[in-house]
């Protein structure tokens, strides 16, 4: 993998494998894809041939988390105590930077601990990747709007945390909006156009944010009648931000 490199996090909304056409147009680098099958339990080929190289974490062999890359990319699944966290990818990326991948779900058992509380539980469990160079990519089911319900810790408190290690929403920083105002949604609530929410992020490194060439949402026309959720793409050219971690 070059200096180079395009990522995207999308939630699928399922069944990935009658959607994979539509991601080879992206052409990414690496995809992080929430509510997909398990390669490893999957009987459709295109699919196994697709997911070459990737990492997957679920409870539902029909509806997990993932991360596939393209075979140049190496992918080493960092094996952390995660004190029953349930979906959540920390990774290493040919041993240059951190990738913690999120599906921020529901926790039956601990009401407060829902959505956002499961990325607050694992910015704190998962403190010492944030020391390294990270990205921090998936769908959080959350945005500041929400602040007001009750959960160990709140959207803001969670990008005020990762502000303390000079983590920012990539979006964010390039579009020069603030939480809670995003003029571009990623999430249309039952596929509703008049119901649209930002609640898909990447956040990264200040090595990132001073390196984003695009970052781009996908558009309804193409992707709302395949998800709820559309893609968020970034591409960077990590170049002299980087020299001195990667």
């Amino acid at each position: 993998m070059d200096k180079w490199i395009k990522i995207l996090t999308w939630n699928c909304n399922g069944a990935l494998r009658k959607k994979i056409d539509s991601l080879y147009t992206l052409d990414a680098d690496i995809y992080i894809i929430q509510e997909c099958e398990d390669p490893k339990e999957a009987s459709d080929k295109n699919y196994k041939e697709w997911a070459k190289n990737y990492l997957w974490t679920g409870d539902n062999k029909h509806k997990g988390l993932g991360i596939f890359a393209k075979e140049d990319v190496k992918l080493e699944n960092l094996v952390l105590e995660s004190n029953g966290l349930r979906y959540f990818i920390p990774c290493r990326i040919n041993n240059d930077f951190n990738i913690l991948a999120v599906w921020a779900m529901d926790n039956k058992e601990n009401y407060e601990a829902r959505y956002i509380g499961q990325v607050w539980l694992a910015i704190n469990d998962y403190k010492n990747l944030l020391t390294d160079t990270i990205l921090i990519i998936g769908d959080f089911n959350s945005n500041k709007i929400w602040d007001y319900k009750d959960r160990i810790g709140t959207h803001s408190n969670v990008i005020q945390k990762l502000a303390e290690h000079k983590i920012d929403s990539l979006y964010h920083k390039f579009y020069k909006e603030a939480q809670g105002e995003e003029t571009q949604p990623t999430f249309y609530l039952h596929k509703n156009i008049s119901k649209p929410y930002h609640i898909d992020y990447i956040f990264g490194s200040e090595e990132f944010s001073k390196s984003i060439e695009s970052l781009t949402i996908g558009k309804t026309e193409q992707w709302l009648k395949l998800s709820d959720h559309m893609p968020v793409i970034v591409e960077m050219e990590l170049g002299n931000n980087m020299d001195s971690k990667v």
